[in-house]
């Protein structure tokens, strides 16, 4: 049963907004749970063609967020998504607050503040928590805080969420002060899931591609493999989890794709320094978008539309875990489901 929220006398679907959406995990998961995705902000054009076919009930909007009226969004229960991280990010240029992608921040909780909803999620780097963000970070927490939020933040790791994969990400969750109390979040599961849960049974081989695509995977969608050189920073540490470990972190970037767990695990021969063991079983090459996707948790009927793989790994490797968002979007809706079920509370308003 799909439960109601009252605005006033006016009984409101469940429905949610999504900022920031990228290819839309953190709304797959949210639906997965239970939410209407009725409308969704993304400015990257490399996006749209994705975001639209797997999302085909959400409106997609695609200016620049800064030039979106907050009067233009729909009126929601919930609002979610991940501003830019990449001014936060250890990989970036850690510029924080100072860089313009830092600041697009300050538009998500603009529009936090305008619309008013239950509750916010905001997903971000691990490098939002470093010392030299923490002056920010506070700031920021403390913007929800005066717009009427009890807010929640926590570092997890998604592989204690239903990932197969090692993946720190710092999640806020808000809920409204007048709800009456706060987000709490779920205790870590006992199973760790494996590559061996995630990609064993992929057994066709994938396409190799160095930039645009000439043709596509015939029988696995996505089923293609960045084919590029292995810089000297690649080669500082291992990139080979096997079989039985959880992958490491899928980033945003082909070229740092971790390696399949067919091959041996790289040997160190001096300080940052490491070859491909050249008795490897089978060889080294990178995992594919597809492989990667399913790290990711998407489910295989969920299709990225690319013509150059960076844009597929960009996607992926940008995205919330689809198992990690559909925990703690069941959660949430547990929570607003107790204070706002139909039949069960009088109203709760959401003025």
């Amino acid at each position: 049963m799909i439960y109601s929220i009252y605005c006033g006398k006016k009984k409101v679907g469940l429905d949610i907004i999504s900022l920031f959406a990228g290819c839309g995990g953190l709304d797959l998961g949210f639906r997965l749970a239970g939410f209407n995705p009725v409308w969704a902000n993304e400015y990257d054009k490399s996006i749209w063609d994705t975001y639209n076919f797997n999302h085909s009930e959400t409106i997609l909007d695609r200016r620049d967020i800064r030039k979106i009226n907050s009067d233009e969004i729909p009126d929601c229960v919930g609002i979610i998504g991940g501003p830019p991280c990449q001014s936060w990010s250890a990989a970036g240029a850690k510029r924080g607050i100072d860089d313009s992608r830092g600041q697009l921040f300050w538009e998500y909780i603009r529009i936090v503040r305008d619309k008013q909803p239950l509750f916010f999620l905001a997903e971000n780097v691990r490098g939002i928590l470093a010392p030299r963000n923490q002056d920010a970070f506070t700031y920021i927490l403390s913007q929800f805080e005066q717009i009427g939020y009890r807010v929640s933040f926590k570092l997890l790791n998604a592989k204690n969420f239903g990932v197969p994969q090692d993946r720190q990400r710092v999640i806020v969750v808000g809920y409204r002060q007048n709800l009456g109390f706060g987000f709490e979040f779920p205790e870590p599961g006992t199973e760790v899931l494996t590559l061996q849960d995630a990609i064993f049974d992929l057994q066709a081989e994938p396409i190799l591609v160095h930039g645009k695509l000439d043709n596509y995977h015939d029988s696995v969608a996505n089923h293609e493999c960045a084919d590029l050189g292995f810089s000297s920073i690649y080669m500082s540490r291992n990139r080979v989890r096997s079989w039985g470990e959880p992958s490491f972190t899928i980033q945003a970037s082909g070229r740092h794709a971790p390696l399949h767990p067919q091959a041996s695990k790289m040997i160190l021969v001096a300080k940052d320094k490491r070859i491909f063991d050249p008795n490897s079983p089978q060889p080294y090459r990178r995992l594919s978008v597809r492989e990667c996707a399913r790290v990711q948790t998407f489910p295989d009927d969920f299709i990225f539309k690319y013509k150059y793989i960076a844009d597929g790994y960009k996607m992926v490797g940008n995205a919330v875990p689809v198992n990690l968002a559909r925990v703690l979007a069941s959660k949430i809706y547990a929570d607003i489901c107790s204070v706002g079920a139909v039949g069960r509370v009088p109203a709760l308003s959401l003025l």
